[in-house]
């Protein structure tokens, strides 16, 4: 019997003087990108030569240009099972099986990670469809409360309900920090967090120390806020600032746009993406914030990739 893993901060922040610690190469930043036309349709046929990389506003020489067919893809899939969530949980097991069977080629990887009062891996790094099925099946509403409006419950630490942000960072920095090759992490949630002990900045700052792009699907269920829809949803401002920060974008579900429209969307971007990378001409290791742009040669054409990167520090010996 396979024994699910409840993260906690606490015991990831104790336990990361033990973990192995792989190597890579710090010199060279790498940029996953996405390019879109004035209609907002993919463009995945560029080349090396139609773009332009500037960090703190300098131009930076290219040092590789790949297709993302060439480069490995992991996925850390997150799934909000807070108790506003509980009527669309079936619909989420299905669409995300569908989108793992679809999405995951050899070589790549996939893990799952469900988070309401408390983040919970139901998977681990796999590149079975069958095992990330079996994970999606394990999924529950996380809620203390029953009623009228079941959701976030107080507790003697502050509410903790919907820990949305301590999810992405246990994400970012436990399971994506050490791996390589396109490293996304798959938020499908309202975008409210309600008792994290990671801020939303927190989050983001793990996510590009650990080079992953946020992709956020903005689902939420009007009828579990009640006939006033008091306390509900709203958190389409958080999740785009968590996207367009790190490179992502924001997939909105509605009546018009189902979540299987949104998964294949999702899919057809990451099979249209760009890896740039480049050795910066500033080589000062110093823990600083660097500002990255993306430009390109065709001014109807936009650029979608993170907005900066942290020159972290070599590891002392």
């Amino acid at each position: 019997m396979r024994i699910l893993t409840v993260l906690t901060l606490g015991s990831v922040l104790l336990a990361q003087d033990q973990l192995p610690s792989i190597k890579v190469d710090v010199d060279v930043v790498s940029i996953l990108t996405s390019v879109r036309d004035k209609r907002g349709a993919l463009v995945p046929t560029l080349q090396k030569e139609d773009f332009t990389i500037l960090e703190d506003g300098k131009p930076q020489p290219i040092k590789y240009f790949v297709k993302e067919t060439d480069l490995p893809l992991t996925i850390g899939l997150l799934v909000d099972v807070s108790g506003s969530q509980r009527n669309l949980i079936d619909i989420e097991r299905s669409a995300a099986s569908q989108f793992f069977r679809e999405v995951l080629r050899k070589k790549d990887l996939a893990f799952l990670i469900s988070f309401g009062e408390e983040t919970e891996l139901l998977q681990d790094y796999t590149g079975s469809p069958r095992l990330l099925t079996d994970g999606l099946g394990q999924l529950r509403p996380s809620s203390g409360v029953s009623g009228i409006h079941p959701g976030p419950v107080p507790t003697m630490g502050g509410p903790r309900g919907t820990v949305l942000y301590d999810a992405v960072y246990l994400a970012a920095n436990e399971k994506l920090k050490g791996e390589v090759g396109r490293k996304v992490i798959v938020l499908i949630t309202d975008g409210v967090d309600q008792g994290s002990r990671m801020t939303r900045n927190q989050a983001i700052e793990a996510a590009q120390k650990s080079d992953c792009v946020i992709y956020s699907i903005d689902y939420s269920d009007p009828r579990a806020y009640g006939p006033f829809n008091i306390g509900g949803g709203g958190g389409e401002g958080e999740l785009r600032k968590m996207s367009d920060e790190t490179g992502g974008h924001v997939y909105k579900v509605d009546r018009k746009h189902t979540l299987d429209q949104v998964f294949k969307e999702l899919q057809d971007e990451m099979r249209s993406q760009y890896s740039i990378g480049y050795t910066p001409t500033n080589d000062v290791k110093d823990g600083s914030y660097r500002h990255l742009e993306v430009r390109l040669a065709n001014k109807d054409l936009k650029a979608q990739a993170r907005k900066g990167y942290y020159a972290i520090r070599p590891e002392s010996k």
